[in-house]
């Protein structure tokens, strides 16, 4: 899903991306973008871990030992001494922003595009192909989807691409049914009357 970021983070992760592909071009690039997103993962699913890394009270000589005994030989030396530069700088709490902004760098390099897919019920990995056959398609690039249930939905399903909202869902066209039934549909009905009107006095 469009996530946030800033214009430092996106500095940092500018910096990132390329100490990345000086240290082993488009391998070294995915490889990093993976171990963010593992980090990020782990922060936002651990509240004490997300707390480790944005608390303004947690010493930053302990944090950086700690950091170095839970992920070195678990991530790459680069990754390790990115996440030691942003401790040593305040900037660790700012790890997922940082993250977000490397992996549309990623996307971007690679013409890839990412696509939230929403739908009433989890699609099975035969329908999540499919669209992103017809996506990639459409779009002249790889499509990055990010599948998300949506139980208020009825059925059909919307596509978010970037900032464009691609809404296919049954209350979606119902929307425009009755849109078209109030415009089009009721100058319809009003003509066909005033016609059987008409015919009706020349009888």
């Amino acid at each position: 899903m469009t996530r946030h970021t800033d214009a430092l983070s996106g500095v940092y992760a500018r910096s990132l991306y390329e100490l990345a592909e000086v240290a082993g071009g488009r391998d070294k690039i995915l490889e990093i973008a993976d171990e963010i997103e593992q980090v990020c993962e782990l922060a936002r699913g651990n509240r004490g871990f997300r707390e480790f890394l944005s608390s303004p009270i947690i010493d930053r000589g302990r944090r950086a030992n700690a950091l170095r005994g839970i992920f070195r030989e678990r991530v790459t030396d680069l990754l390790l001494r990115f996440m030691l530069v942003l401790n040593d700088r305040g900037r660790l709490g700012h790890l997922e922003a940082i993250g977000n902004a490397y992996d549309r760098l990623v996307h971007e390099a690679f013409g890839r595009v990412e696509v939230d897919v929403f739908t009433p019920s989890p699609l099975a990995p035969a329908q999540l192909d499919t669209i992103k056959q017809r996506v990639g398609a459409a779009l002249s690039k790889e499509p990055v989807v990010y599948a998300y249930t949506d139980a208020s939905m009825i059925g059909g399903l919307k596509l978010r691409i970037g900032d464009q909202l691609i809404d296919g869902s049954v209350a979606a066209r119902l929307r425009r049914m009755r849109h078209r039934f109030l415009t089009t549909g009721s100058a319809a009905i009003r003509e066909n009357f005033d016609r059987i009107l008409v015919q009706g006095d020349g009888q």
